[in-house]
């Protein structure tokens, strides 16, 4: 019996009484097991689920940012992922106050808590035999990414912060602070403007850069990538991340 369960006069496992029993709120197959883990499946498992929920882990957004961040949901099902895990209390819904007065999604507390389950299952699955374009991520699966594969040991003794703006997304300019501190790495929500240094490009090319090994040399030719402050520490920087083999493609010679 998983900690905070209780028995129910039936004898079957029943949720913590702080968390919304799911038979309560809708009718949906359920793997009928005990298991903490059959339990979490049964709130989370259906296809889209985890991925809304990681759209929110950076904070709330808006139904037309999470379609910009998930282009391959339709809005009926988007709605319905929503619905239930509105309904089961993994997220709430509120509204911004004057003058975006925009209603918006975001996580619980209990809903937050699954911020360590989907970086454990990037990790996991990056090593999948599967291999998919590791640039075809929205750009808060990105920052999942990176929080994922950051290199504490290449960070040693290294103090500083970094503006990220990233361009070409549908919901228009991401903007995001990292915070680089002796080998930890934290990234939020939003620019200071006031980095010591100013990374401004794409999801694509900070990938190919990054992660795939591409000279940085060819997107600050081209422009797809912009670099304002501190040159050295922005290459530095993209050397912090490392995929894992199975997940990387090939980079130019």
């Amino acid at each position: 019996m998983s900690i905070g369960s209780q028995a129910s006069p039936t004898g079957r496992v029943a949720p913590a009484a702080q968390v919304p029993p799911v038979g309560e709120h809708r009718a949906k197959r359920s793997y009928h097991d005990a298991c903490g883990a059959a339990r979490a499946l049964d709130l989370v498992g259906e296809r889209w689920t985890l991925l809304v929920v990681r759209e929110l882990l950076l904070g709330p957004k808006r139904f037309t940012d999470l379609r910009a961040g998930l282009p391959g949901i339709s809005p009926n099902v988007l709605s319905q992922r929503l619905e239930e895990l509105l309904q089961i209390g993994v997220v709430h819904k509120r509204k911004l106050p004057p003058p975006v007065s925009a209603a918006v999604y975001d996580l619980t507390d209990w809903g937050r808590e699954l911020d360590s389950v989907i970086v454990a299952l990037n990790r996991w699955g990056a090593r999948s035999p599967n291999l998919y374009r590791c640039s075809e991520v929205s750009t808060d699966s990105l920052v999942v990414t990176l929080r994922t594969f950051f290199e504490p040991e290449s960070a040693a003794g290294v103090h500083a912060d970094y503006d990220l703006y990233f361009t070409g997304s549908d919901s228009g300019t991401d903007e995001f602070h990292a915070l680089v501190t002796n080998g930890t790495f934290t990234i939020t929500r939003g620019a200071t403007g006031r980095a010591a240094t100013t990374i401004h490009t794409t999801v694509p090319a900070f990938v190919a850069i990054a992660f795939d090994g591409h000279p940085l040399a060819g997107p600050i030719a081209t422009g797809d990538i912009k670099i304002s402050g501190n040159l050295p520490a922005a290459e530095q920087f993209l050397d912090f991340f490392e995929l894992p083999a199975e997940c990387k493609g090939s980079p130019t010679a």
